[in-house]
């Protein structure tokens, strides 16, 4: 089987989506028209360091993800699954007939909002480490303010929180072998942190329309198949719990997908190289 995946947040960059707006002009102003601004200038040009800014680089990605999808499936890609990273979900969703694209980028623009509003917070890349030993670190040293944020691959691993714990948290996880990395971001993404904005975005939720869909999307919340009766919970929740990529692509691998595809860069690439195909017993 073979599985198409989004990423999220985090892979927007300067020049992204060349080729892509001319292709799809009639797509492109139309996001233009929903956003408020020009779009392709956004991406091409990134003025201001806005693509820095969460409240735009959220549908900047979304939109190019989208682009590309839509240059696959004109090309007569099909998959037999697909998958998101956070940001990315919405994507999936949209590939999967779940919505549709101008309701998932009106979705993704007050998604972004609400983040965005949430500041205080940083977040880092943990490389060399597994999520268990992290946590237990983190608990050891009593950092109540810091969580594991994205289970990325088996040794990847993001944390964020209260900006002075995570700076004391980073000097406790760094060791031989192990490596820190700032994570650009405005706030403590998926963590509890985030729960008022999740519950906001519940709201803006519950009056989207979510179909049945053509093709199972695995949850990066749950690891599983993604209920469209249950999106106002998992999409809700999504923006305050941990990105499960690792069990997301474990439930893939168990569901008979041997063949990833990725669109917009290969940031979730290398992380499926890096998830072992089965979980040793920290990751039980």
């Amino acid at each position: 089987m073979h599985c198409l995946v989004f990423p999220g947040q985090g892979v927007q960059r300067r020049g992204m989506g060349e080729g892509l707006f001319e292709r799809y002009p009639r797509e492109t102003a139309a996001a233009s028209e929903l956003l408020g601004y020009p779009v392709a200038r956004l991406c091409r040009d990134d003025p201001g360091d806005r693509l820095a800014d969460t409240r735009y680089a959220q549908p900047a990605v979304f939109l190019v993800n989208a682009l590309s999808w839509l240059d696959l499936e004109r090309d007569g890609r099909r998959y037999d699954y697909f998958a998101g990273h956070s940001l990315g979900e919405f994507n999936a969703l949209v590939a999967a007939g779940v919505l549709d694209l101008m309701d998932g980028l009106a979705l993704v623009r007050r998604r972004a909002e609400l983040m965005a509003g949430v500041t205080g917070g940083a977040m880092i890349a943990v490389v060399g480490l597994d999520s268990a030993r992290i946590e237990t670190t983190l608990r050891a040293a009593g950092f109540n303010l810091v969580h594991v944020a994205n289970r990325n691959s088996d040794k990847q691993v993001t944390v964020a929180g209260d900006r002075r714990q995570l700076a004391l948290a980073a000097k406790a996880l760094r060791g031989p072998g192990v490596r820190v990395l700032p994570v650009h971001v405005s706030g403590p993404f998926h963590t509890p942190a985030m729960a008022a904005a999740g519950r906001a975005f519940a709201d803006v939720l519950r009056t989207q329309e979510f179909r049945a869909g053509h093709t199972p999307v695995m949850s990066s919340v749950t690891g599983t198949e993604f209920d469209p009766g249950r999106a106002v919970q998992l999409l809700g929740t999504q923006i305050s719990r941990p990105v499960e990529w690792v069990r997301t692509v474990r439930a893939l691998r168990a569901a008979g997908v041997a063949r990833f595809d990725e669109v917009n860069g290969t940031t979730l690439t290398a992380f499926i190289a890096r998830i072992a195909a089965r979980p040793t017993e920290e990751h039980v």
